[in-house]
């Protein structure tokens, strides 16, 4: 099964990435605000990172702050397309589905918690 993370990043401001495990790489969002309950949460797709990522904390190169693990676990895929994403996560903090939506303004995060 896929895993997944979130972390807790303080560069250039306080965010969280979701990281999605997606063959060599990791399909990534820059979240507003941690996974909390049911919730719309705005988010900005990010280049792909490295899988090491699904198992780091600590300083980022480059001076772009630190990371600490907010969540991770394992996913299930429900749908991959170009303008949505959709999964169901089960993680140590939070469970449930997880889809993500393009919309004119980037992304959004619709939450349904388990």
């Amino acid at each position: 099964m896929p895993r997944f993370a979130i972390l807790e990043h303080d560069h250039p401001i306080l965010h969280w990435d979701l990281l999605l495990e997606h063959g060599p790489a990791c399909r990534t969002w820059r979240l507003a605000t941690p996974l909390d309950g049911d919730e719309t949460i705005a988010a900005e797709e990010l280049p792909d990172h490295r899988l090491l990522y699904l198992d780091y904390a600590g300083p980022v190169g480059g001076n772009r702050g630190k990371v600490t693990q907010w969540d991770a676990g394992a996913f299930i895929w429900l749908t991959a397309t170009e303008n949505c994403v959709a999964v169901l996560i089960a993680g140590n903090r939070w469970s449930g589905r997880l889809e993500l939506q393009r919309i004119q303004e980037g992304w959004q995060v619709n939450l349904s918690p388990r």
